[in-house]
């Protein structure tokens, strides 16, 4: 029997008439975000969304911990209090300190395996009150993480829907792309060196020493949900800002203070 889609559909609108206005159309919220405070990253991104989840994905060294540190920054300085579920106790609390973090604002829980750290973002989600809650799955080996169910991932998301918690998860490979609204790839240029004739501080006798000076680092645009007022300058539909091959590059510089030569004495 042929359907009278027309039909079934104003039914259907006159049934739920009161209850859910619109029900076939179309809705656009554009969430609230919050800056990484790395401006190529809000130029390409709009933004850390509000009551999402962003997943950042790449290989060691590609750049995931400053970001992570960045974020946790951003929002510390706006004293809201971060958690940070550190898959494999390598959180540096004394990198996250020289990077801007407000230590004093940030519940560290430190775990050994991925089940300790999906219980625990459970238990994080429940409570509530958190700016930003971070899952760093990134050092776990990849196939541990890409066994959790996406429904995991799923319930996650909805728990900070509608409030203002960003929820972000780092990982070597996009795991839970399609519950996100936002997915960064990372990927590292070459590392850049000083030579001993450009630094200024004394290193031990080696005529090979070098310092690290930093690293470009390559951040590709997997998907977002997102509208920008840069995005939208440069892409003239929504629909278009989730092509992938948006990229961006930012500079990351080694900081050394107070750097001395250490002499060690025997007796």
């Amino acid at each position: 029997m042929a359907v009278n889609v027309a039909a079934l559909r104003s039914q259907l609108e006159t049934a739920l008439a009161g209850r859910v206005p619109a029900p076939f159309s179309r809705r656009s919220i554009q969430p609230e975000t919050a800056p990484f405070n790395i401006p190529e990253m809000d130029t390409l991104t709009g933004g850390l969304p509000q009551g999402g989840l962003t997943e950042i994905c790449g290989p060691s060294s590609s750049g995931r911990a400053t970001l992570l540190l960045s974020a946790l920054a951003s929002r510390t300085a706006q004293a809201e209090a971060c958690a940070l579920v550190d898959g494999r106790d390598t959180f540096d609390p004394y990198s996250a300190e020289a990077a801007g973090v407000k230590l004093e604002r940030l519940l560290w829980v430190r775990c050994r395996n991925i089940d300790q750290c999906l219980q625990t973002t459970d238990l994080l989600l429940q409570g509530g009150g958190f700016g930003l809650i971070a899952i760093d799955l990134s050092v776990l080996a990849p196939k541990t993480v890409r066994y959790v169910p996406l429904n995991v991932w799923f319930r996650f998301r909805r728990a900070v829907e509608n409030t203002s918690t960003i929820l972000l998860l780092l990982d070597q490979e996009s795991n839970a792309g399609s519950c996100a609204s936002l997915v960064l790839r990372l990927g590292c240029e070459p590392f850049r060196w000083l030579g001993p004739e450009a630094q200024h501080a004394p290193l031990p006798a080696n005529s090979c020493a070098c310092l690290l000076d930093g690293s470009q680092i390559q951040v590709e645009l997997v998907r977002s949900r997102l509208k920008s007022a840069t995005a939208m300058h440069n892409f003239q539909s929504f629909a278009r800002m989730n092509e992938p091959g948006r990229a961006a590059n930012f500079r990351t510089k080694t900081k050394w203070s107070d750097f001395r030569e250490t002499v060690f004495e025997t007796k």
